[in-house]
C-alpha cells in the first residue's frame, strides 16, 4: 500500500487537496486551528502550534491513506493508531500550545545481523501521511496532516577525528612557502625548498633548482627589470632608469611573500571582559579612584547612566555627586548597605600622600521620615506590623583634600526606625562633597578652556548688587526622569561640554486640559523654562564673576504668539513640547597639544507639536471621559557643534584643478614621472635609490655641458686648422 500511496508529486497534490476541507472544523467552543496547517517533515522532530483554548483537549495521532476510490483522506478521527511517534504538548501562552512530535525509534541501516529489529531495512525508512487531531473527548476540534519522507543515516566507515585542520590567514602568516612543492610525502624534482627530499636527492639537482621565489614558478621577468638589460632593442637610457630589485621581491606572489606579512590588529569580543585588580597611585589626581588601606576600592552607592543603583561604584577624586535609590521592602533589612555598624564605616583610606586617613562617623536621626519612607501596602491593620530599628537613611561623605592628597573624611550617618506594614518604599540617599580646607572649592569646568565633560557654566546678573556688577552661577539643565517619569516628578542634570544628548519626561493630559489650550501651553512653557533660568553662559571653565567679557548672552528664539494655531475640542496645536539647545564653540588655543575650548554662542529654540488623545484600538474611554489622562512627551537636546574661525586664504584656480595630477582618479600620473627616486619604488632603499637619481641627474647635467663645450672647441678647432 506504501508503494501506492507515495507516488512523489502525486501524493503531495492529493494532501493540498484533501488538507483544507480538514483545518477548521466548527464546534461550540472557540475555534481552534494548527498553525501551520501542513507540515513535510524529513527529520525525527516536528514541531507545530495548536491556537485557540485548549483546556480539556487531547491530541490524537494517526497514520491515513487517500481512498482507492475518491482519492480523498478520511475525515478527522479521535483514534489513535501511530505507535512509532511520541507527541508532546506545552503551554507557551494564554491561547498558544506548542506541539512536538518525536520519531521513536532508530534511523540506521540494519547490518547484516539477523536479529536487528530497530533498524531500517532500507534507505528511505519512514514514508507515512499522519493526521493529527484536537480532540474535545471523541470530538475532533481542528486537523492537520503531516507527510513523512525520512531517509536512514549513513555511519562513517573510517574514523572521525575531532581535530579540524587549521588553514592560517594568509595576511598574516604565509600559506604557500614552497609553490613548487605539489606532491605529498615525496620529492619534486628540482624543488629545493621540498621538505620531503633528502639531503642525498638534493645533491642530484643542487644547481638545477626551479628559479623564481622558494623555487616556483613566477611570472617572466618585467622589461623594466635590470637582469634583462641584455635584451635586444634596449633603449640608451636603460641602465640609468631600469630597476633593480630582488627576484623573491615579485608582485605576482601577493600575501603569499613570506617578507611582506601584516601584523594582526585587536579586534572586538563580545566575551566578557577580566577586569584587572586595581593599581593604586602614589598621589590622586582628579578622577582617578579613590583607594583604601588594602588596596581595593573605595565604593559607595551610586547611580548609573540607566538609572540603577550601583552599591559598589568607585569613587573618584574631587568628583561631587548625589545619588537615590529606591528600595521595596517587604521585610526589614539585616544587612549593608541599609544595616551597617560603626566598624563597617570607619575605613582606612590612603591620603595618596604615602598615609591613611580614618573616615570620621557621625550619627544622625532625621525630623520627617516621609522623604525617606513612602508605605506602598493597601490596607494593613495598624496592630500588625514589623519594626525595622536603626536603618541607614542617608550617608553624606565630606572629603577634606590638599593638593594631591586627602586630610580628612567625616561621614554623616542618617539613622531611622520605622514600621514596616506589609511592603515599604525606602529612598536612601548618597552624597559626596570634596572640601578644600573648610569650603567647597568655585565651580570650574577648565582653565581656561572647557574641558570635555565638564558642566556648562551659566549665570544671570544680580540685581541686588547695586555698585557692582555681580553674576551669580547657575546651570543649563536637562530632564532626568526617575521613577515613574512623570516631569511632576522629575529631577534635572547639567549639560555637559561637548556631550550631544537627549532627555524628556511624560506629562499626563486629560480631554479637559485639551478644552484649555492656552492654559497647557502656558504649563509646557513653564516646565520648559524650569531647566534654563540662567541668561549668560560663560565662554572658558574659569570665568570671572565681576568681568562681562567672560559671559555672553543666552540667545532665545521667542515663539510666534500671533501666528494662527489650529484647536479643536479634543487637540491642542502650537505646544512648545521640545527645547533644543544649539551651542557652537571654538578653539582658541593649543595647551601642551590640549585645544581649549570657548563658547562662541548658545541659542535656545522650540519646537511645536500637535496634542491630541488617541482612542483608536477599541479604547474608547479617552475620549468619553474627561478626566481620564494620556501622557505625551516633553523632551529637551543639546547639540555641539564646531566653528571654525581660521578657514585659510580661498583655494587657487590650480588647486581646485589639481584631480589633473591626481594619480588616484588619472591614468597618467605626473609626479611618478622620476619613478625610482619617488616613494612609491620600495625595490631597495630609498636613501641608495635616491643617491643613484642624484647622480643620474648630475651625469645629464655634465653630458649637456660638455656636450656643447665641445662641439664649439671642435668647430674653433676646425677653423683653426683651415
Amino acid at each position: 500500500m506504501a508503494d501506492v500511496l507515495f507516488s512523489r508529486s502525486s501524493v503531495v497534490s492529493r494532501l493540498f487537496l484533501c488538507m483544507w476541507p480538514l483545518v477548521f472544523i466548527s464546534n461550540t467552543r472557540s475555534a481552534l486551528v494548527f498553525q501551520p496547517s501542513y507540515r513535510l517533515a524529513t527529520g525525527p522532530t516536528v514541531t507545530t502550534y495548536l491556537l485557540g483554548n485548549a483546556t480539556d483537549i487531547s491530541l490524537k495521532l494517526r497514520t491515513v491513506s487517500p481512498s482507492n476510490t475518491t482519492g480523498r483522506l478520511p475525515p478527522p478521527s479521535c483514534v489513535e493508531e501511530s505507535k512509532q511517534w511520541i507527541l508532546s504538548k506545552e503551554l507557551v501562552g494564554k491561547t498558544i500550545t506548542r506541539v512536538q512530535l518525536r520519531l521513536n525509534r532508530s534511523l540506521y541501516l540494519c547490518g547484516d545481523q539477523e536479529n536487528e529489529t530497530d533498524c531500517c531495512p532500507k534507505p528511505l525508512c519512514v514514508l507515512e501521511a499522519l493526521q493529527m487531531s484536537a480532540c474535545l473527548g471523541d470530538t475532533p476540534q481542528a486537523s492537520m496532516l503531516i507527510q513523512a519522507e525520512i531517509y536512514a543515516l549513513f555511519p562513517p566507515t573510517n574514523f572521525v577525528s575531532d581535530n579540524k585542520t587549521v588553514i592560517p590567514n594568509q595576511v598574516y602568516h604565509p600559506l604557500g612557502p614552497c609553490p613548487c612543492d605539489l606532491t605529498v610525502k615525496m620529492c619534486d624534482i628540482r624543488c629545493c625548498c621540498d621538505k620531503d627530499c633528502s639531503s642525498e636527492d638534493l645533491k642530484l639537482f643542487e644547481f638545477h633548482c626551479l628559479p623564481g621565489p622558494f623555487g616556483g614558478h613566477i611570472s617572466p621577468t618585467p622589461d623594466y627589470h635590470c637582469s634583462v638589460q641584455s635584451a635586444e632593442n634596449a633603449p640608451d637610457w636603460f641602465p640609468f632608469l631600469c630597476v633593480s630589485s630582488p627576484p623573491e621581491n615579485n608582485p605576482y606572489l601577493g600575501q603569499f611573500y613570506q617578507g611582506k606579512t601584516i601584523t594582526p590588529k585587536p579586534c572586538p569580543s563580545f566575551q566578557r571582559t577580566i577586569l584587572s585588580a586595581p593599581i593604586p597611585t602614589n598621589d590622586y589626581r582628579q578622577g582617578s579612584p579613590i583607594f583604601t588601606s588594602n588596596d581595593q576600592y573605595f565604593t559607595i552607592p551610586q547611580n548609573s547612566l540607566a538609572g540603577q543603583c550601583l552599591y559598589n561604584a568607585p569613587v573618584a577624586f574631587l568628583k561631587n555627586f548625589k545619588s537615590k535609590c529606591l528600595t521595596s521592602l517587604h521585610s526589614c533589612p539585616n544587612g549593608p548597605p541599609l544595616q551597617t555598624t560603626l566598624s563597617d564605616l570607619r575605613v582606612q583610606v590612603r591620603d595618596g600622600q604615602g598615609g591613611v586617613v580614618t573616615v570620621d562617623v557621625l550619627e544622625e536621626e532625621p525630623v520627617d521620615l516621609s522623604q525617606f519612607v513612602t508605605n506602598t501596602a493597601h490596607f494593613t491593620p495598624p496592630d500588625e506590623g514589623q519594626l525595622c530599628v536603626n536603618v541607614t537613611l542617608a550617608l553624606t561623605y565630606k572629603f577634606f583634600w590638599q593638593g594631591n592628597g586627602l586630610t580628612n573624611i567625616t561621614l554623616t550617618r542618617t539613622v531611622g526606625s520605622f514600621m514596616l506594614n506589609g511592603s515599604v518604599a525606602l529612598t536612601t540617599r548618597y552624597s559626596s562633597l570634596f572640601l578644600n580646607g573648610e569650603f567647597q572649592g568655585e565651580l570650574k569646568s577648565g582653565k581656561p578652556g572647557y574641558q570635555l565633560e565638564r558642566p556648562v557654566i551659566a549665570g544671570f546678573v544680580d540685581t541686588m548688587e547695586i555698585n557692582t556688577k555681580l553674576i551669580k552661577r547657575t546651570s543649563i539643565n536637562l530632564w532626568k526622569p526617575v521613577s515613574d517619569g512623570l516631569c511632576y516628578t522629575a529631577e534635572m542634570r547639567p549639560v555637559l561640554f561637548g556631550e550631544n544628548s537627549t532627555a524628556g519626561c511624560l506629562l499626563p493630559v486629560s480631554l479637559q486640559n485639551l478644552t484649555q489650550c492656552n492654559a497647557l501651553r502656558e504649563t509646557v512653557a513653564l516646565l520648559q523654562a524650569t531647566l534654563i533660568r540662567a541668561t549668560l553662559v560663560a565662554k572658558t571653565g574659569d570665568p570671572d564673576d565681576l568681568t562681562m567679557t567672560d559671559w555672553v548672552n543666552i540667545t532665545f528664539v521667542t515663539l510666534n504668539s500671533s501666528s494662527q494655531v489650529d484647536d479643536t475640542t479634543s487637540s491642542c496645536s502650537g505646544i512648545p513640547s521640545h527645547q533644543h539647545i544649539h551651542v557652537r564653540t571654538i578653539i582658541t588655543d593649543m595647551i601642551e597639544g590640549i585645544p581649549q575650548w570657548e563658547i562662541h554662542s548658545l541659542q535656545v529654540s522650540y519646537s511645536l507639536s500637535t496634542w491630541r488623545l488617541e482612542c483608536g484600538g477599541g479604547d474608547t474611554s479617552l475620549c468619553m471621559n474627561v478626566l481620564d489622562t494620556q501622557s505625551f512627551p516633553v523632551t529637551s537636546s543639546v547639540t555641539f557643534t564646531e566653528k571654525l574661525i581660521n578657514t585659510g586664504p580661498p583655494k587657487t584656480r590650480f588647486q581646485i584643478n589639481f584631480t589633473e595630477y591626481d594619480c588616484n582618479r588619472n591614468d597618467v600620473c605626473w609626479p611618478e614621472l622620476a619613478f625610482p627616486i619617488t616613494r612609491y619604488y620600495t625595490g631597495e632603499p630609498h636613501s641608495q635609490s635616491l643617491a643613484k637619481g642624484l647622480i643620474l641627474v648630475f651625469f645629464f647635467v655634465v653630458a649637456s655641458v660638455l656636450g656643447t663645450l665641445w662641439r664649439q672647441i671642435r668647430q674653433a678647432w676646425s677653423s683653426a686648422s683651415l
